[in-house]
């Protein structure tokens, strides 16, 4: 996937979060008509046109500070100028231009960066003539967009993958060194499995959380395989995250999972899994990344009988639906199962890169569609004639149906289930697409 980074800036209660959740398609950062409920950051993945970028929205309301807009958000805009590849710069019809407004657009215009002046909150032909006087701040093209109703986003999506570029499939298939990224929040011992595997001090290793500031790349011989180790800086839950130095970590982080092939997720079994550890999985699951959930400190964990299959059931069962992913239990400072690790990502890897024959897949197909068949809609049999794998670097695949839009959620989860115990995916995400026959 695209690597692409687009940070969302502006003034307090212009609809950052909402243009945020609108880009995304879900519900994920709070709104409010108060002023500067967002204080803090949040990331996601956007899809459109067949191009997928990260969209960062920033907040930049820090109480306590009287001059807050004029310091707090200057210093996320040149973070988020420093580290992004193109940037929205959202305003308000409603109030028009504001001093706000003007001082960032000065900050804006000596960047090299693709700036998409977008008026939020054009919800009517009275709103879309006031608006016009943001030509006045010398960008070109601007948009006019209703964030809350999604009204002119699509052709600010289609500016933005306008300038992704197509992904080089030959380049990137003649590299083939897997690159396994190490991520999770901070202290959980990232750095240290790092050095663990390498034998040396690579890297700083401290109690103190957010050590590693940026991305270490490290290329490795093991098992006969060469691979590269990431070592990000930890994802910090996001309401801590206060340091302008944490906040570029955090989209360095983000950026590294881009270049990985598969993605180990360090937890720690002390705590066990929390809301931010599920938010990293789900991102790198939807950025079409191999997972491996490692349980670092397990020698800190009191044992019975059964403690680490009940602690696996639970964890997977947070991590539902996306449930086929390898747990391995580790300990980083005793060294206990780390080369484990390494193997099953080298698995996971090895996963993601299964093509499967056209006829077998449809010789598959067949069985799963008899075991269980379609739904009936509206009275009409939905038959699933054939299948593909599509030529993309995560599993992929297209079925061919006479009503595909009348394929629910629930058979797309019995056609992957099936897929995975067929095939054996673990550890990946599977996309399934139905088109018509």
């Amino acid at each position: 996937m695209s690597g692409f980074t687009v940070a969302i800036v502006g003034r307090p209660n212009v609809g950052k979060s909402t243009l945020f959740n609108r880009l995304l398609e879900q519900r994920k950062a709070i709104v409010d008509d108060q002023s500067g409920v967002t204080r803090d950051r949040q990331y996601g993945v956007a899809d459109w046109a067949g191009k997928t970028f990260n969209v960062v929205d920033t907040g930049g309301f820090v109480p306590r500070s009287e001059d807050v807009f004029e310091r707090e958000i200057r210093r996320q805009v040149l973070i988020a100028i420093d580290e992004a590849d193109a940037l929205v710069f959202l305003c308000d019809a409603a109030t028009g231009i504001t001093d706000l407004d003007e001082s960032m657009a000065d900050v804006l215009r000596q960047s090299p960066k693709p700036v998409f002046l977008t008026v939020n909150k054009v919800d009517n032909s009275d709103r879309l003539l006031e608006a016009s006087e943001f030509y006045a701040l010398g960008f070109d093209p601007v948009f006019f967009v209703a964030a809350m109703t999604g009204s002119g986003t699509g052709e600010l999506l289609d500016a933005i993958a306008a300038l992704i570029p197509e992904e080089a499939v030959e380049e990137e298939e003649k590299e083939e060194t897997p690159k396994f990224a190490i991520i999770g929040q901070p202290n959980v011992g990232k750095s240290s499995l790092l050095n663990a595997l390498l034998g040396q001090e690579r890297t700083i290793v401290s109690d103190v959380a957010g050590t590693t500031r940026d991305s270490i790349h490290t290329r490795y011989n093991l098992f006969q395989k060469e691979f590269v180790l990431i070592d990000t800086a930890g994802i910090r839950r996001k309401k801590k995250v206060e340091e302008d130095l944490e906040f570029y970590s955090v989209i360095r982080a983000i950026k590294a999972m881009d270049e990985a092939d598969v993605c180990l997720l360090l937890l720690d079994a002390t705590k066990g899994i929390t809301a931010q550890d599920l938010n990293i999985f789900s991102l790198a699951a939807r950025k079409g990344k191999g997972v491996v959930l490692l349980v670092n400190k397990w020698d800190l964990v009191e044992k019975e009988t059964n403690t680490a299959r009940d602690y696996e059931r639970e964890l997977k069962k947070r991590l539902a639906p996306f449930t086929d992913v390898p747990v391995i239990f580790i300990s980083v400072t005793e060294k206990t199962r780390i080369f484990k690790a390494i193997e099953t990502a080298i698995e996971v890897y090895q996963n993601r890169q299964r093509k499967i024959p056209t006829s077998q897949l449809n010789e598959f197909l067949k069985k799963a569609v008899a075991s269980f068949h379609p739904p009936v809609v509206r009275g009409m049999p939905v038959s699933i004639k054939y299948g593909t794998q599509l030529p993309t670097h995560v599993p992929s695949f297209a079925f061919f149906s006479n009503h595909p839009d009348d394929i629910k959620t629930p058979y797309r989860n019995y056609l992957e289930n099936q897929l995975r115990e067929q095939f054996d995916f673990k550890g990946v995400p599977v996309r399934i697409f139905f088109r018509k026959k």
